[in-house]
């Protein structure tokens, strides 16, 4: 899993200066929590992601990694994953917290899919998507 989010951060934070295999392995390693990661299958048994949804406080459920290959990119399947993830945030009426790299293209991902800036600190950018939204205008 640490290759795989490598492969998948490793240009955007490369673009901030920030690219460092031991803080990729320190970060996964303090943010994982294998009982909320789903693999990223395709083709029947080819793992070419992952996503972590967990419990954050009493109204969220924080994305914590949705990281899928680069050849795998830009194929809807990470926009696959993501409903699943706000398919499960909405059976739980939660909404959906995210922290992307400022200059990461994930960043026009989660715009386009319905989340909205909450903020920034630093490189990190913070979006919510929010369950109550569903279906207004």
């Amino acid at each position: 899993m640490l290759a795989l989010r490598i492969d998948a951060m490793q240009p955007s934070l490369e673009r901030v200066g920030r690219f460092s295999a031991q803080s990729s392995r320190e970060r996964l390693a303090a943010s994982f929590a294998v009982q909320h990661m789903h693999h990223i299958v395709f083709d029947g048994d080819k793992r070419i992601g992952f996503i972590s949804l967990k419990p954050e406080g009493d109204d969220a459920l924080r994305l914590d990694h949705l990281y899928l290959r680069t050849g795998c990119q830009g194929l809807g399947i990470g926009e696959w994953a993501l409903n699943w993830a706000k398919a499960q945030a909405r059976q739980q009426g939660k909404d959906i917290l995210v922290t992307t790299l400022v200059e990461s293209d994930s960043n026009r991902f989660y715009l386009r899919h319905g989340f909205e800036k909450e903020g920034a600190d630093g490189v990190d950018v913070h979006y919510r998507w929010r369950v109550s939204a569903e279906g207004v205008c």
